[in-house]
């Protein structure tokens, strides 16, 4: 099993800048690492993807502001985000998907202040 371990969560204003982090406690090297969200009273939902050979997706609503990145010698997976608005609040989950293994990171909570 991997444990994953999100940081860089926190309190921005819009407009503003965050970066989040994930650890993971084993190699990603051939996983799809992903980041989801889930706002308060809604579904979890996909922001960003980035497979094993590095090519990303983005939701729709993330485009053009986030970027997911990975280092797999450090087994880490990152979100750096810009131009936060405040519906980008929400708890954000760090996930890792190789063959038949899910894992799910605690989530790290993101408020967006108008």
């Amino acid at each position: 099993q991997v444990q994953l371990v999100e940081s860089g969560g926190g309190l921005v204003q819009a407009g503003g800048s965050l970066r989040l982090s994930c650890a993971a406690s084993a190699s990603i090297s051939f996983a799809t690492m992903a980041w989801y969200r889930q706002a308060p009273g809604k579904q979890r939902e996909l922001v960003a993807t980035i497979m094993s050979g590095g090519s990303t997706n983005y939701a729709d609503s993330v485009k053009g502001r986030f970027t997911i990145s990975r280092d797999n010698a450090k087994n880490m997976q990152y979100l750096q985000m810009a131009s936060l608005k405040p519906e980008d609040t929400a708890v954000y989950y760090c996930n890792l998907h190789r063959s038949t293994l899910y894992a799910w990171g605690q989530g790290t909570l993101v408020t967006v202040s108008s």
